[in-house]
């Protein structure tokens, strides 16, 4: 029998090869300014496309169901212990294929059906499974929002302690995916405890800079963590879960066999890499960019007359109220991506404009500082972004900021691609 004849991908699929092609130079020649992205390394890009694609492992290390998992599970574990040591937790399963599964997996073992949890409200910066009425999490349990203030658009934490008292929800959910404040974990744990219930913090958003030292850590407050790896972790897109020893073994069974069937082993793989990464002294000065371009960012967009959520920001994220500028988030990302700088339309609190159209963007800083952009290429991002959105502008000003940004792309390659 002959074996199969190995093709590259442009010899075996040249239009998905030419696909892949345009989206790279897409990339190379764009500002990324989308929060939740962000440029992998060369070595997690390495190990996703590895030879553990090609490997089932349904199970966990020491009790697969398939064999030949002998590097599987030192893989797996290597994954683990890192995740653990990284986030000074107690356990890790490192197997949730996204954030929107480890949490499903957590609120599985933590509730039942119908049960009444408390979570950001997504108009308010949280996140679809933290109670959409649209997600599974809106559908399956009882929902009470919480959001920020009114007057100063943070969390405040009175309102919140009012609600868990008056509703003695089961579980609290921190976390948010366009709120720029740093989290009083602490406080929400004392909450929780006063109104009987459990405490579940998503911290996807700034995982890395919690990693890094630069954000509180909810590890030790909360009963389990959930996260992901692709954003400011800089890792492969993946989820993780971190928790008390005394809960391990129902998460584990909550993931698998609960949840998912067999892991992405290139995938884990590809999140030890980044556990790995983010151990790194140069990890820490990374993430202290990322801040710094946010508030230089937030700064300068203010210094121009625009309106910042809440004032500014402590982390990744500025989101941008365009209301004073007469234009929509809608129109606003359509723009700016037709002048090469990514951002998407998001929702600010008490948003009287729909989810498709919006008052805002957001904006975030994790790649931009992957490829190398600081302070003054911050204040002339704020700058092009302004010009763009300006009652004056046209094509003909996308086009000139166009070419400036593809300039200042040729200056900062992608590390991962170049």
């Amino acid at each position: 029998m002959k074996t199969a004849k190995t093709f590259s991908l442009a010899q075996r699929d040249s239009k998905v090869a030419q696909i892949l092609s345009l989206e790279a130079a897409r990339q190379a020649s764009t500002i990324n300014l989308i929060a939740s992205e962000n440029h992998a390394s060369r070595a997690v890009l390495e190990t996703q496309s590895s030879v553990l694609t090609d490997k089932y492992a349904e199970g966990y290390p020491g009790y697969r169901y398939y064999g030949g998992c002998v590097h599987i599970d030192e893989i797996e574990n290597l994954a683990i212990e890192r995740a653990q040591k990284l986030f000074k937790a107690e356990h890790a399963n490192v197997q949730a294929h996204s954030g929107s599964q480890a949490n499903m997996a957590a609120y599985s073992i933590l509730l039942e059906h119908g049960d009444t949890v408390m979570g950001m409200s997504l108009s308010h910066g949280g996140h679809l499974t933290h109670g959409s009425e649209v997600n599974f999490s809106g559908k399956w349990y009882n929902f009470v929002p919480y959001g920020v203030d009114p007057k100063t658009e943070m969390l405040n934490y009175d309102e919140i302690e009012r609600l868990a008292l008056e509703h003695r929800p089961k579980l609290i959910i921190a976390g948010a995916s366009s709120y720029s404040r740093i989290i009083d974990f602490e406080r929400l744990r004392y909450i929780a405890d006063k109104a009987g219930a459990k405490l579940l913090v998503d911290m996807a958003h700034i995982a890395g800079i919690i990693a890094a030292g630069l954000h509180p850590s909810p590890v030790s407050y909360a009963q389990v963590t959930t996260a992901t790896t692709q954003k400011t972790l800089r890792g492969p897109r993946g989820g993780f879960i971190l928790c008390d020893k005394e809960m391990a073994s129902a998460i584990d069974a909550a993931v698998f066999p609960g949840m998912q069937g067999g892991p992405s082993m290139h995938i884990i793989a590809a999140k030890a890499v980044c556990f790995f990464e983010a151990m790194q002294p140069e990890f820490v000065d990374y993430q202290k960019s990322v801040l710094e371009n946010a508030r230089v960012l937030a700064s300068e967009l203010q210094r121009y007359g625009m309106r910042i959520v809440s004032g500014g920001t402590d982390n990744h994220i500025v989101l941008v109220d365009l209301s004073p500028q007469g234009i929509n988030g809608k129109d606003a990302e359509e723009a700016l991506e037709a002048a090469g700088i990514s951002v998407n339309r998001n929702t600010i609190p008490f948003d009287p404009k729909p989810p498709l159209i919006t008052s805002g963007i957001r904006l975030g800083t994790p790649a931009v500082t992957t490829r190398g952009f600081g302070i003054e290429e911050m204040k002339r991002i704020a700058s092009l972004i302004v010009k763009v959105l300006s009652p004056s502008g046209d094509k003909r000003a996308q086009e000139q900021v166009h070419q400036e940004i593809r300039e200042m792309c040729q200056q900062f390659p992608i590390p991962g691609l170049a």
